[in-house]
């Protein structure tokens, strides 16, 4: 049987045999019914712009091992947590540069 996002995860209380039984009228009557899932249009796109992320490069990076040590402690995705710290530091300082 296919397992739904989060299933056996041992980290929700989610009901999956109440979920794995309901209908997909359901299903869709429920999400039309929740006030913190809106139902989305066209006009929601009107003003849309795509960012493109910054290219990524691969390096090797050596730091200290608490720091690692408190990253990881956060959890999956430590990289990009450590990735957006850095990138945050950057775009600060560069603001400071172009105003001094």
């Amino acid at each position: 049987m296919t397992k739904l996002l989060g299933e056996d995860s041992g980290l929700d209380r989610t009901d999956w045999a109440r979920i794995r039984a309901m209908t997909d009228e359901e299903i869709e009557r429920n999400a039309m019914d929740d006030p913190d899932n809106p139902l989305i249009t066209d006009c929601d796109f009107e003003n849309a712009v795509i960012i493109r992320p910054p290219r990524k490069e691969s390096i090797h990076l050596r730091v200290d091992a608490d720091v690692l040590a408190w990253f990881r402690a956060n959890g999956p995705g430590h990289l990009t947590y450590m990735n957006s710290v850095l990138r945050k530091w950057y775009e600060t300082k560069s603001r400071q540069q172009r105003t001094a």
